[in-house]
């Protein structure tokens, strides 16, 4: 594997006499910049291809439990989004997950690490995952599933085989091969692309040098994020993590040197952190094509979760690197999507957003949005918002 360096200084920083490190910024850091040129609301195009599907919106749903069954991807997949079903959740653990999914809404906050590992014990029924997938497949929409690099040559070949579209292969970092303690591979993730027969996405990653030797592999998506999400505990439990800002455009960056030197674009799908429609907005502005999303849309009314999100690894049975927090439900998924919204705290019309933000910066296409100017604010969540936050309104909310 040989990458094309890159040559910008980046300006270290001495932590002590034995480490170097660098700045990293995140999306609160940054703010995005009019320029000269504005364009009607309706000429801004938010849409993107991935290998032979066409999206015309670039909302995607995690793979979690709370936020996706097979219900939210017929949905998602109307509005022109796409949602992942985790092949390893509940929904292919229980024929009826209803009752599972009840369970962990109504347990004491105490007690739902050990729910959770008691009721993600029962193994994934193979038979289960064709049935999720024959049951996405019926609604008409574009099919996408999540399977971590252990099972995915197992797991992947059934939900394939049952039609499915696109394959996630998705762990907190992925690398192109996983090797066991043994020291034998368990995934060649370049084998296993060449193999599949459908578009295939991996995750996670954060670095300039992880995104471009995942995008040799011949992937046709990266997940970018590693610690953000709202319900992820990695940074925590782990010390692992990169602010998002930094990690999009690193990654981004890979993408552009690995197009020019292969032809082949991949792209990069910002995974975890934004929970407004202004996030979305700074995620694409720093370089990405798409972004996941899990809170916002576990707010959904018609979401699985009964108004709880919580990370996969939650359920861990040695060690829980995410947990489960109260989102609350507010309106359809519908509405999280495309309004209108019924709040002023960007949590509503996510589409609506991006399209105004699009427009106020003269952007009319995903990879215009790319180009804007970006500068470090990182006073612009309070600058001139006294009121807003003595009151607790708009930008003040608690």
């Amino acid at each position: 594997m040989q990458t094309v360096a890159r040559t910008e200084n980046q300006a270290e920083i001495s932590i002590g006499r034995g480490k170097q490190a660098r700045r990293a910024y995140g999306f609160d850091e940054v703010s995005l910049v009019p320029g000269s040129l504005t364009l009607d609301f309706e000429l801004c195009d938010v849409s993107v291809t991935l290998g032979s599907h066409h999206l015309a919106i670039p909302l995607m749903a995690s793979a979690m439990d709370g936020v996706v069954d097979v219900g939210v991807v017929g949905r998602l997949g109307k509005l022109g989004g796409l949602a992942v079903l985790n092949l390893q959740g509940v929904q292919t653990r229980y024929e009826n997950p209803a009752e599972a999914l009840e369970q962990i809404a109504g347990c004491d906050k105490h007690e739902f690490v050990g729910l959770m590992q008691k009721l993600y014990s029962v193994p994934v029924k193979e038979e289960l995952i064709a049935k999720r997938v024959k049951e996405m497949k019926a609604l008409g929409v574009v099919t996408a599933a999540s399977v971590t690099p252990n099972m995915a040559e197992k797991y992947g070949r059934i939900a394939v085989d049952a039609g499915l579209d696109i394959i996630v292969v998705q762990s907190t970092v992925t690398g192109i091969e996983h090797r066991t303690a043994a020291g034998n591979a368990q995934l060649d993730l370049k084998s296993f692309v060449e193999k599949i027969g459908v578009p295939v996405i991996v995750g996670n990653c954060v670095t300039y040098d992880s995104a471009y030797r995942l995008m040799e592999t011949g992937v046709a998506g990266i997940l970018v994020g590693v610690g953000p999400g709202a319900a992820c505990t990695s940074r925590s439990v782990l010390g692992v993590g990169v602010p998002m800002a930094t990690s999009i455009a690193d990654c981004a960056a890979a993408r552009e040197d690995y197009q020019a030197r292969s032809g082949r674009y991949v792209l990069c799908i910002a995974d975890g952190g934004m929970a407004v429609g202004g996030d979305i907005c700074k995620a694409i502005a720093c370089g990405a094509d798409a972004v996941m999303i899990g809170s916002p849309f576990a707010r959904a009314t018609d979401a699985p979760g009964r108004g709880y999100h919580w990370g996969m690894a939650t359920p861990s049975p040695v060690l829980p690197r995410g947990t489960r927090i109260r989102v609350g439900s507010t309106v359809s998924l519908e509405q999280i999507v495309n309004g209108p919204a019924q709040v002023d705290d960007g949590t509503q019309n996510l589409i609506g957003a991006l399209k105004t933000s699009m427009a106020t910066l003269g952007a009319a296409t995903i990879k215009e949005m790319q180009d804007v100017e970006v500068v470090i604010a990182p006073s612009i969540l309070s600058e001139g918002k006294v009121y807003q936050h003595a009151q607790e309104l708009g930008m003040g909310r608690k």
